[in-house]
Protein backbone atom coordinates (compact mmCIF):
# COMPACT_ATOMS: atom_id res chain seq x y z
CA UNK A 1 0.00 0.00 0.00
CA UNK A 2 2.14 3.29 -1.47
CA UNK A 3 1.36 6.40 1.07
CA UNK A 4 1.79 9.39 -1.52
CA UNK A 5 -0.52 11.70 0.21
CA UNK A 6 -0.44 11.61 3.93
CA UNK A 7 -2.91 14.37 6.00
CA UNK A 8 -2.22 15.05 9.50
CA UNK A 9 -5.36 16.15 11.80
CA UNK A 10 -3.73 18.59 14.88
CA UNK A 11 -0.54 20.18 14.10
CA UNK A 12 0.53 20.72 17.92
CA UNK A 13 4.34 19.17 18.76
CA UNK A 14 4.15 16.02 17.42
CA UNK A 15 1.68 16.93 14.16
CA UNK A 16 3.72 20.08 13.38
CA UNK A 17 7.26 17.44 13.75
CA UNK A 18 5.52 15.06 11.37
CA UNK A 19 5.46 17.28 8.85
CA UNK A 20 8.75 18.66 9.42
CA UNK A 21 10.09 15.00 9.21
CA UNK A 22 7.76 14.02 6.38
CA UNK A 23 9.37 17.50 4.45
CA UNK A 24 13.17 16.39 5.43
CA UNK A 25 12.79 12.32 4.55
CA UNK A 26 10.10 11.77 2.38
CA UNK A 27 9.67 14.94 -0.09
CA UNK A 28 7.97 12.78 -2.53
CA UNK A 29 5.19 12.94 -0.06
CA UNK A 30 2.44 15.41 -0.33
CA UNK A 31 1.23 16.72 2.84
CA UNK A 32 -1.74 18.77 3.55
CA UNK A 33 -2.42 19.83 7.67
CA UNK A 34 -5.76 20.90 9.54
CA UNK A 35 -6.34 22.10 13.16
CA UNK A 36 -9.25 22.49 14.79
CA UNK A 37 -7.78 26.23 15.97
CA UNK A 38 -7.82 28.98 14.27
CA UNK A 39 -4.57 30.03 16.10
CA UNK A 40 -2.84 27.05 15.30
CA UNK A 41 -3.61 26.83 12.01
CA UNK A 42 -2.07 30.80 11.21
CA UNK A 43 1.16 30.27 12.88
CA UNK A 44 1.33 26.28 11.03
CA UNK A 45 1.18 29.16 7.55
CA UNK A 46 3.47 31.18 9.07
CA UNK A 47 6.36 28.77 9.51
CA UNK A 48 4.95 27.20 6.08
CA UNK A 49 4.41 23.64 7.93
CA UNK A 50 3.35 21.03 4.92
CA UNK A 51 2.09 21.74 1.54
CA UNK A 52 -1.07 23.41 2.18
CA UNK A 53 -2.74 24.08 5.73
CA UNK A 54 -6.94 23.38 5.03
CA UNK A 55 -9.34 24.71 7.40
CA UNK A 56 -12.32 22.11 6.65
CA UNK A 57 -11.16 18.68 7.96
CA UNK A 58 -13.44 17.28 5.43
CA UNK A 59 -11.06 18.90 2.54
CA UNK A 60 -7.96 18.17 4.39
CA UNK A 61 -8.44 14.57 4.27
CA UNK A 62 -9.19 14.25 0.61
CA UNK A 63 -7.40 11.97 -1.60
CA UNK A 64 -4.90 11.04 1.32
CA UNK A 65 -3.51 7.54 1.60
CA UNK A 66 -2.69 7.96 5.41
CA UNK A 67 -4.27 10.43 8.08
CA UNK A 68 -2.86 10.86 11.12
CA UNK A 69 -4.98 12.06 14.00
CA UNK A 70 -2.64 13.96 16.23
CA UNK A 71 -5.07 15.25 18.72
CA UNK A 72 -5.56 14.82 22.57
CA UNK A 73 -7.09 11.26 23.10
CA UNK A 74 -10.30 12.37 24.44
CA UNK A 75 -10.53 14.15 20.93
CA UNK A 76 -10.23 11.28 18.99
CA UNK A 77 -13.78 10.43 18.90
CA UNK A 78 -14.66 14.27 17.66
CA UNK A 79 -11.58 14.43 15.25
CA UNK A 80 -12.83 11.28 13.19
CA UNK A 81 -16.42 11.98 13.19
CA UNK A 82 -15.34 15.26 11.55
CA UNK A 83 -12.89 13.66 8.79
CA UNK A 84 -15.16 10.94 8.19
CA UNK A 85 -16.88 12.54 5.06
CA UNK A 86 -13.67 13.31 3.28
CA UNK A 87 -11.99 9.60 3.22
CA UNK A 88 -11.34 7.65 0.05
CA UNK A 89 -11.85 4.08 0.33
CA UNK A 90 -8.71 2.20 1.46
CA UNK A 91 -7.18 5.56 3.19
CA UNK A 92 -5.30 3.99 6.55
CA UNK A 93 -6.15 6.49 9.63
CA UNK A 94 -4.07 6.20 12.47
CA UNK A 95 -2.97 8.07 15.57
CA UNK A 96 0.03 8.85 17.49
CA UNK A 97 -1.98 8.64 20.88
CA UNK A 98 -0.42 8.01 24.08
CA UNK A 99 -3.03 5.45 25.06
CA UNK A 100 -4.24 2.95 22.98
CA UNK A 101 -7.04 0.34 23.64
CA UNK A 102 -9.78 3.38 24.17
CA UNK A 103 -8.69 4.93 21.28
CA UNK A 104 -8.68 2.00 18.89
CA UNK A 105 -12.47 1.98 20.11
CA UNK A 106 -13.49 5.33 19.68
CA UNK A 107 -12.06 4.95 16.11
CA UNK A 108 -13.47 1.92 15.40
CA UNK A 109 -16.65 3.13 16.61
CA UNK A 110 -16.82 6.39 14.36
CA UNK A 111 -15.39 5.19 11.09
CA UNK A 112 -16.17 1.42 11.52
CA UNK A 113 -16.05 1.20 7.49
CA UNK A 114 -12.33 2.18 7.08
CA UNK A 115 -8.75 0.77 8.03
CA UNK A 116 -7.73 1.76 11.28
CA UNK A 117 -3.65 1.16 12.35
CA UNK A 118 -3.35 3.10 15.56
CA UNK A 119 0.35 4.04 16.45
CA UNK A 120 2.58 5.47 18.75
CA UNK A 121 5.37 7.46 18.63
CA UNK A 122 7.26 7.39 21.96
CA UNK A 123 8.94 11.07 21.75
CA UNK A 124 8.05 14.49 22.54
CA UNK A 125 9.01 17.38 24.88
CA UNK A 126 7.68 19.76 27.42
CA UNK A 127 6.88 21.91 24.69
CA UNK A 128 3.54 22.27 22.75
CA UNK A 129 2.11 24.30 19.41
CA UNK A 130 3.15 23.85 16.08
CA UNK A 131 6.82 26.21 16.43
CA UNK A 132 7.90 23.17 19.22
CA UNK A 133 8.31 20.44 16.44
CA UNK A 134 11.34 19.58 14.66
CA UNK A 135 12.20 17.19 11.91
CA UNK A 136 14.54 15.22 14.25
CA UNK A 137 11.76 14.22 17.38
CA UNK A 138 11.34 10.56 15.86
CA UNK A 139 14.88 9.72 14.74
CA UNK A 140 16.14 6.95 17.10
CA UNK A 141 13.16 6.60 19.05
CA UNK A 142 10.37 3.98 19.36
CA UNK A 143 6.77 4.14 17.67
CA UNK A 144 4.87 1.55 19.13
CA UNK A 145 2.02 0.34 16.53
CA UNK A 146 -1.10 -1.69 17.52
CA UNK A 147 -2.94 -3.27 14.81
CA UNK A 148 -6.76 -4.45 15.59
CA UNK A 149 -6.49 -9.02 15.32
CA UNK A 150 -8.52 -8.15 11.52
CA UNK A 151 -5.90 -5.47 10.58
CA UNK A 152 -4.54 -6.48 7.07
CA UNK A 153 -0.94 -7.33 6.74
CA UNK A 154 -0.05 -4.69 4.10
CA UNK A 155 -1.77 -2.24 6.04
CA UNK A 156 0.52 -2.59 9.42
CA UNK A 157 3.56 -2.32 6.48
CA UNK A 158 2.40 0.18 5.48
CA UNK A 159 2.60 2.28 8.77
CA UNK A 160 5.87 0.46 9.62
CA UNK A 161 7.46 1.91 7.03
CA UNK A 162 6.16 5.25 7.41
CA UNK A 163 7.69 5.44 11.05
CA UNK A 164 10.90 4.06 10.07
CA UNK A 165 11.20 6.26 7.08
CA UNK A 166 11.04 9.14 9.44
CA UNK A 167 13.44 7.58 11.64
CA UNK A 168 11.70 5.79 14.70
CA UNK A 169 12.65 1.95 15.63
CA UNK A 170 8.93 0.14 15.44
CA UNK A 171 7.79 -2.48 17.57
CA UNK A 172 4.26 -3.86 17.34
CA UNK A 173 2.28 -4.98 20.38
CA UNK A 174 -1.22 -5.42 21.92
CA UNK A 175 -3.14 -1.95 22.79
CA UNK A 176 -3.70 -3.62 26.43
CA UNK A 177 -0.74 -4.54 26.62
CA UNK A 178 0.75 -1.52 25.25
CA UNK A 179 -0.68 0.65 27.52
CA UNK A 180 0.34 -1.35 30.97
CA UNK A 181 4.33 -0.61 29.60
CA UNK A 182 3.42 2.81 28.80
CA UNK A 183 1.22 3.27 32.53
CA UNK A 184 4.77 2.11 34.15
CA UNK A 185 7.30 4.17 31.93
CA UNK A 186 5.60 7.65 31.10
CA UNK A 187 2.06 8.05 32.88
CA UNK A 188 3.01 7.24 36.27
CA UNK A 189 6.12 9.47 35.68
CA UNK A 190 4.51 11.77 34.77
CA UNK A 191 1.86 11.94 37.39
CA UNK A 192 4.34 11.83 40.43
CA UNK A 193 5.98 14.77 38.59
CA UNK A 194 2.84 16.48 38.25
CA UNK A 195 2.38 15.66 42.09
CA UNK A 196 6.07 16.66 43.61
CA UNK A 197 5.84 20.11 41.63
CA UNK A 198 1.92 20.79 43.12
CA UNK A 199 3.02 19.77 46.75
CA UNK A 200 6.08 21.90 46.56
CA UNK A 201 4.30 24.86 45.52
CA UNK A 202 1.48 24.41 48.53
CA UNK A 203 3.74 23.81 51.45
CA UNK A 204 3.26 26.91 53.54
CA UNK A 205 6.72 27.02 55.37
CA UNK A 206 8.57 27.20 51.54
CA UNK A 207 7.64 30.23 49.68
CA UNK A 208 7.36 29.97 45.92
CA UNK A 209 10.73 32.13 45.40
CA UNK A 210 12.53 29.36 47.41
CA UNK A 211 11.27 26.87 45.58
CA UNK A 212 12.69 28.41 42.63
CA UNK A 213 15.93 29.93 44.31
CA UNK A 214 16.51 27.02 45.47
CA UNK A 215 15.92 23.91 43.05
CA UNK A 216 18.22 21.40 42.53
CA UNK A 217 18.80 18.84 39.69
CA UNK A 218 16.22 16.49 40.90
CA UNK A 219 13.33 19.53 41.21
CA UNK A 220 14.38 20.72 38.05
CA UNK A 221 14.06 17.60 36.34
CA UNK A 222 10.73 17.31 37.65
CA UNK A 223 9.15 20.84 37.20
CA UNK A 224 10.10 20.08 33.07
CA UNK A 225 8.09 17.39 33.26
CA UNK A 226 5.39 18.59 34.61
CA UNK A 227 5.14 21.77 32.11
CA UNK A 228 3.68 19.24 29.97
CA UNK A 229 0.56 20.21 27.96
CA UNK A 230 -2.34 19.58 30.63
CA UNK A 231 -4.82 19.16 28.37
CA UNK A 232 -3.44 15.88 26.56
CA UNK A 233 -2.03 14.64 30.06
CA UNK A 234 -5.40 14.73 31.72
CA UNK A 235 -6.89 12.91 28.52
CA UNK A 236 -4.39 10.56 28.93
CA UNK A 237 -4.73 9.76 32.25
CA UNK A 238 -9.35 9.58 32.20
CA UNK A 239 -8.13 6.94 28.50
CA UNK A 240 -5.99 4.60 30.32
CA UNK A 241 -7.26 5.03 34.30
CA UNK A 242 -7.25 1.08 34.99
CA UNK A 243 -3.40 0.66 33.81
CA UNK A 244 -2.67 3.97 35.47
CA UNK A 245 -4.18 2.75 38.80
CA UNK A 246 -2.55 -0.72 39.23
CA UNK A 247 0.43 0.92 38.46
CA UNK A 248 -0.02 3.66 41.01
CA UNK A 249 -1.30 0.85 43.88
CA UNK A 250 2.23 -0.72 43.26
CA UNK A 251 4.19 2.48 43.41
CA UNK A 252 2.39 3.46 46.64
CA UNK A 253 3.61 -0.23 47.79
CA UNK A 254 6.85 0.33 46.84
CA UNK A 255 6.51 3.91 48.26
CA UNK A 256 5.40 2.22 51.80
CA UNK A 257 8.11 -0.04 51.70
CA UNK A 258 11.02 2.66 51.50
CA UNK A 259 8.81 5.14 54.03
CA UNK A 260 9.70 1.95 56.39
CA UNK A 261 13.29 1.68 55.66
CA UNK A 262 14.19 5.00 56.56
CA UNK A 263 12.28 5.03 59.79
CA UNK A 264 14.37 1.24 60.47
CA UNK A 265 17.30 2.98 59.90
CA UNK A 266 17.60 0.41 57.02
CA UNK A 267 20.66 1.68 54.58
CA UNK A 268 21.09 -1.89 53.55
CA UNK A 269 17.70 -1.93 51.56
CA UNK A 270 18.18 1.77 50.70
CA UNK A 271 21.44 0.85 49.21
CA UNK A 272 20.22 -2.66 47.14
CA UNK A 273 16.81 -0.41 46.10
CA UNK A 274 19.21 2.55 44.93
CA UNK A 275 22.09 0.13 43.46
CA UNK A 276 19.09 -1.81 41.04
CA UNK A 277 17.27 1.50 40.01
CA UNK A 278 21.51 2.77 38.95
CA UNK A 279 21.85 -0.01 36.88
CA UNK A 280 17.99 0.72 34.99
CA UNK A 281 19.46 4.10 34.55
CA UNK A 282 22.56 2.39 32.62
CA UNK A 283 20.47 -0.03 30.77
CA UNK A 284 18.78 2.87 28.42
CA UNK A 285 21.35 4.88 27.74
CA UNK A 286 23.14 1.64 26.70
CA UNK A 287 19.93 1.43 24.58
CA UNK A 288 20.38 4.52 23.08
CA UNK A 289 17.67 6.33 24.63
CA UNK A 290 19.67 8.46 26.50
CA UNK A 291 23.16 9.84 26.53
CA UNK A 292 25.43 9.91 29.10
CA UNK A 293 26.25 13.76 28.84
CA UNK A 294 26.99 15.09 32.42
CA UNK A 295 24.06 16.56 34.04
CA UNK A 296 21.73 15.68 31.37
CA UNK A 297 23.71 18.08 28.73
CA UNK A 298 22.71 20.95 30.31
CA UNK A 299 25.06 24.26 29.26
CA UNK A 300 26.06 26.02 31.93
Amino acid sequence: MAIDRVAIVGLGLIGSSIARAIDERLPQVAVTGHDASDDVRGVARELGLCDGIVDDPVAAVADADLVILAVPVGRMADAAAAIAPGLKAGAIISDVGSSKAGVADALAKALPDHIIIPAHPVAGTENSGPAAGFASLFEGRWCIVTPGADASDEAVAAVTGFWQALGAKVETMDAAHHDMVLAVTSHLPHLIAYTIVGTASELEEVTESEVIKYSAGGFRDFTRIAASDPVMWRDVFLANKDAVLATLQRFNEDLTALQQAIRRGDGAKLEEWFTRTRAIRRSIIEQGQDDAAPDFGRKH
